[in-house]
């Protein structure tokens, strides 16, 4: 069974289109206007092995919120779609990564409950074009789109490190979240359904 979707939004404020391949090797194409969103969102499909297509425009001109937020929303639903009925896999994931002084943790569950507990270490505003702000909120737009329960804390003295390393946490959280589980038949759920 094919573990893809695509997914859209388009407002007043943007305009994003998304594809995700669950079973991919890690590929991607990211053009959000935000270089440093760009390279979250590369890590993100490096260390979850999703393939990963974004095509972002938005109001960058008044800030970035708008199209972090949104690209986010839209990632986590094809997500989402992609994951279906969540039947199979191993639903829960966890890792832990350090990036330099930077050490990054993180818990997910799979699902279908969308919850998270962002703590990020962030010494500044910025990064680049991108809001510190935005980086945990990016996070939070993408669980709840996404059904997903999300813990990542990160610590360290470099935003950039603290940020990357945050993101490459959540990604090998989700993969191994995502993961077919050979052993599992249906939901991986004692309800019998997610």
């Amino acid at each position: 069974m094919s573990r893809t979707a695509t997914a859209r939004r388009k407002t007043l404020e943007t305009d994003i289109s998304v594809a995700v391949d669950l079973d991919g090797t890690g590929v991607s194409e990211v053009s959000t206007g935000i270089g440093f969103l760009d390279h979250l969102i590369e890590s993100f499909a490096k260390h979850s092995l999703i393939d990963v297509t974004v095509a972002a425009v938005g109001d960058v001109e008044v800030d970035d919120h708008h199209t972090a937020e949104d690209t986010a929303l839209v990632l986590g639903g094809a997500l989402a779609d992609a994951l279906g009925a969540r039947e199979g896999i191993g639903r829960f994931g966890d890792a832990v990564v350090p990036m330099d002084e930077a050490l990054a943790r993180a818990a997910v569950d799979v699902g279908g409950r969308a919850f998270a507990v962002v703590d990020l270490a962030f010494r500044g505003d910025r990064i680049g074009a991108l809001s510190t702000q935005n980086v945990e909120h990016f996070v939070v737009s993408l669980a709840g789109a996404a059904g997903l329960t999300v813990h990542l804390s990160a610590t360290g003295r470099n935003d950039h490190h603290i940020a990357e390393a945050a993101v490459k946490a959540l990604a090998r959280a989700i993969r191994a979240g995502i993961a077919p589980d050979s052993r599992r038949v249906g939901s991986p759920s004692t309800k019998g359904s997610m």
